[in-house]
């Protein structure tokens, strides 16, 4: 399982429609978010996503559009009664900004924080994946992130373990986990009968930048982009002053990297009653290109 829900996709001014910037992915049984705008919580109850499993919290800068939704969750999850530790990371200072949100209306929690402060490489590892830290180009320090699961053991050729008289059941297991195995007096090696390593997926998540070179190099044949398209490209100066993006500038990005999806995010309240100037202008760069809305799932499969 890995699934995508934007709880979040207005740019800097919410509109009735948009909330601010959130994202929630679904690895498995563990919930991730990225950024947590205002009512945040409310979106996950609304999507139904439940919250008890949410093990980390990352940050990709302090602007208020991407943080004020974080204290409500946390006293939240509280009432609720969670007790496992929640990690949030986040750039430099993310240590003194929750201290600080945590000190808001009393808030007592039940359960621990940990802060992890990262700059652009850093990496966390996960069960099966990690998440990376990139360095992004916007008005205060920010990074981007990147989901990359581990590569997938490659292809069993059953019929081809058989003919080499490999009987079904446990041997097949051991092959299957890079273990030879004696047959007959003989040893069949999993090379003969699994094929090689399979890519796993790639999730990644801009933030609010300018088009940039590592998130660009993440971005290498990812499965998902979800990159800054808050403009079209008759405001392409006040995207370059405001260190946004237009949703053309996303496009070329994602198609120079050879991403399967682009979904474009952070949309301006300009474009409240007609986001067409964005997704037209992006679908003459990238074919696969779609404006994100909020409560928008996105489940992602493998390659192959």
């Amino acid at each position: 399982m890995l699934k995508i829900t934007f709880l979040g996709t207005a740019g800097s001014l919410p509109t009735p429609y948009r909330n601010p910037s959130s994202i929630l992915i679904k690895k498995d049984s563990e919930l991730l978010m990225f950024d947590c705008g205002e009512g945040a919580q409310q979106q996950m109850m609304r999507a139904r996503t439940g919250m008890m499993s949410l093990s980390s919290i990352f940050i990709t800068h302090f602007h208020a559009d991407h943080v004020l939704g974080i204290a409500g969750l946390l006293q939240t999850m509280s009432f609720q009664g969670r007790n496992e530790t929640l990690y949030i990371y986040g750039p430099e200072k993310i240590d003194v900004f929750i201290q600080i949100l945590t000190a808001l209306g009393y808030c007592q929690l039940g359960y621990e924080i940990k802060t992890v402060e990262l700059k652009p490489g850093d990496i966390v590892e996960k069960n099966g994946y990690y998440i990376k830290a990139l360095k992004t180009e916007h008005g205060v320090e920010s990074i981007g992130y990147s989901l990359v699961e581990n590569k997938r053991p490659g292809k069993f050729d059953r019929d081809k373990a058989v003919s080499l008289g490999v009987p079904p059941g446990p041997l097949f297991s051991k092959l299957q986990q890079g273990n030879p195995v004696e047959v007959d007096g003989r040893t069949v090696h999993p090379e003969e009968v699994v094929g090689e390593p399979r890519p796993g997926r790639t999730v990644v998540y801009s933030g609010d930048t300018r088009p940039c070179e590592d998130v660009f190099n993440a971005s290498l044949e990812a499965d998902v982009l979800i990159h800054d398209g808050s403009l079209d490209d008759s405001k392409s100066e006040w995207a370059v002053e405001s260190m946004h993006s237009t949703a053309s500038e996303a496009a070329e990005l994602a198609k120079k990297a050879g991403v399967i999806k682009l979904v474009l995010t952070h949309i301006s309240s300009r474009y409240t009653e007609d986001e067409s100037p964005l997704l037209n202008e992006a679908n003459e760069i990238f074919e696969n290109v779609v404006i994100a809305d909020d409560l928008m799932e996105i489940k992602i499969q493998y390659k192959k």
